[in-house]
């Protein structure tokens, strides 16, 4: 028997803890950039589910392996070896910058960042972690303790001691911020939910140079842009920039729930059994959805898809006499709304006429999520209605 949405809705509020804003919709079905609701409605997703259909919704290799992963073996813990989890390690390491050679597997981008603060404060013996004004890491207690954005730190304090914060993208104030006492510095080289800031190419290149001469710890949070989001496998592929760490997560499994981090040789090889872990951490289920998930990206060549109808969404869209700008870059991408209209009335006008857009703190800023398989005929219907608003 059909449930109707409003069925839904009273007894998932009567149910979850209501601790989010929800559209006003129940998505029962994804197919590539589609999603579908109890309705019958289809709905072009630029959302992505917040980043995390980065292949598409239900890619069929990554069905397929998560299928037949689940009729072999749905969970054993790292105290055995894993074929399936032998083969997504490769895989993810084959991608990234060539000065990683490991990578640990999680659940979720806050485990992932707490992971790699915990290893930066451990390899420097040091304590102090440097963030960023309008960053955003995470929702546990370590994370938040590492986040500047929105009311979350007022909201939850204490939080855990030795977290600075700096402006974004401040070349000057670098130099005095990360002094002898400085463990490690982590941001997200573009920050999706302060509204899609990213830095000049030189401020990275500073970061890099710094930490290297005063044996910091560089984190990339890429939840948000890696594994092609931005045109590149990661942010600063495209720059000549190697952090010592990558956090990741969203994306990384296709649907699937994981985080993952990247380390450096230099720091790798320094980390022993029995100083880290995480019980579901590279299951079977979540290693063979990451394994599909790259080859996938591989072989359908989408991280030069993100770049080009990145593009060409970018193109298109600044032209309208609605938007002021447009930032970001790939498949990340902040349109600012001219004043007398705000992003949440654009993205709720949108929503009613099929299609599923993000906002962000900054009240003129909607984003752009969209899955990395987005064609420029789906861009050409979303400017087209943008266009009629």
């Amino acid at each position: 028997m059909k449930v109707s949405f409003e069925e839904i809705r009273r007894i998932e509020d009567r149910y979850q803890l209501n601790t989010y804003a929800k559209l006003p919709l129940a998505v029962e079905r994804g197919e590539g950039a589609w999603v579908y609701d109890t309705e019958g409605r289809k709905y072009l997703d630029l959302y992505g589910g917040h980043a995390v259909a980065l292949t598409g919704h239900c890619h069929p290799r990554v069905v397929k392996a998560v299928q037949e992963q689940a009729a072999r073996l749905i969970f054993y813990s790292n105290v055995v070896y894993s074929s399936i989890r032998a083969e997504a390690s490769r895989a993810l390491v084959e991608v990234a910058p060539k000065s990683m050679d490991r990578v640990f597997f999680c659940n979720s981008g806050a485990e992932a960042n707490e992971t790699a603060l915990k290893i930066a404060r451990r390899y420097t013996g040091k304590g102090i972690i440097v963030a960023m004004e309008g960053g955003f890491h995470g929702r546990t207690a370590g994370a938040l303790s590492a986040t500047a954005l929105g009311q979350y730190r007022k909201q939850f304090s204490p939080l855990l001691e030795g977290c600075r914060f700096i402006p974004f993208g401040d070349e000057s104030v670098l130099e005095d911020a990360l002094s002898d006492e400085v463990a490690g510095i982590i941001l997200e080289p573009i920050q999706s939910m302060a509204g899609v800031e990213m830095a000049d190419g030189s401020y990275y290149r500073k970061l890099r140079r710094l930490c290297s001469e005063r044996g910091i710890v560089l984190v990339f949070d890429e939840v948000q842009t890696g594994l092609g989001r931005t045109g590149s496998w990661f942010f600063g592929d495209a720059l000549g920039v190697d952090p010592d760490i990558i956090t990741m997560a969203k994306g990384v499994g296709g649907g699937v729930p994981v985080g993952a981090v990247l380390l450096s040789r230099d720091i790798s090889k320094t980390i022993g059994p029995g100083e880290h872990g995480s019980t579901f951490g590279g299951g079977p289920l979540a290693s063979a959805a990451v394994q599909a998930n790259i080859q996938a990206i591989r072989d359908e060549g989408l991280v030069d898809n993100a770049r080009d109808v990145g593009a060409y969404l970018e193109g298109n869209v600044k032209e309208l006499g609605l938007v002021a700008r447009v930032k970001g870059r790939g498949l990340l991408l902040g349109i600012e709304i001219r004043k007398g209209r705000t992003a949440k009335e654009v993205r709720d006008g949108l929503l009613a006429r099929g299609i599923i857009t993000g906002t962000s703190a900054d009240p003129q800023v909607l984003r752009i999520l969209a899955p990395i398989i987005l064609s420029k005929k789906q861009v050409d219907l979303f400017v087209h209605t943008l266009e009629q608003l």
